[in-house]
């Protein structure tokens, strides 16, 4: 796997992308409470797929709105079935356990999901180094709910299907860092064919 080359010398990775942060700071905490006040805690595979749809629906929605200058609209499609799917295997292995390191491990199963549907959707745009999305998702989504289980602990019981604004903002932005190097020398007039035709 390997970076893209740039053929402008990794300057023009600009466009819509400094809306990526705002979109995961927006889009997780709404998708999150949305889809709490549907399920009400992910306590069953039952909960924990609707929840993970819902969530990834809102969320899918969002990055596609930063990031629709470079990817088409099954961005929003990727997220939502890596989401259900991910938050299922996630929440089970851990047995629904709300303790950090089952947050964690929930979060990573989740992120492997995620990571590799939005990478293929990366993939198909002809984005050199897509895999990295794999690779940083994981973690990232671990992250997430790290902070998070230290800044809202009251409401960890509560069983969230995602974590919250501290844990988005820290995998915000560090998932804007590595878009920024996927991305570069993609100038923002180049066509997108399917991101265009969904505008």
């Amino acid at each position: 796997m390997a970076f893209s080359n740039a053929r402008d010398g990794g300057t023009n990775s600009g466009g819509r992308l400094w809306l990526w942060p705002v979109a995961i700071l927006v889009g997780f905490p709404i998708g999150g409470l949305v889809a709490d006040l549907v399920v009400n805690g992910v306590d069953s595979v039952a909960a924990a797929l609707a929840g993970g749809l819902i969530t990834g629906a809102i969320i899918g929605y969002a990055e596609w709105v930063a990031l629709r200058q470079w990817v088409s609209w099954t961005w929003i499609l990727a997220t939502v079935a890596g989401m259900g799917a991910g938050l299922v295997a996630g929440a089970a292995l851990v047995d629904y356990g709300i303790e950090r390191g089952d947050l964690l491990l929930m979060g990573a199963v989740t992120g492997v999901a995620v990571g590799v549907l939005q990478a293929l959707v990366l993939a198909r745009r002809r984005i050199p180094g897509a895999g990295w999305w794999v690779l940083a998702n994981p973690p990232a989504w671990a992250l997430g709910w790290y902070v998070s289980s230290y800044v809202i602990s009251r409401n960890i019981d509560e069983r969230w299907p995602i974590f919250g604004a501290s844990g988005a903002l820290a995998f915000g932005l560090l998932t804007w860092l590595l878009l920024r190097q996927l991305l570069r020398g993609r100038a923002t007039g180049e066509p997108v064919p399917e991101a265009a035709a969904a505008r």
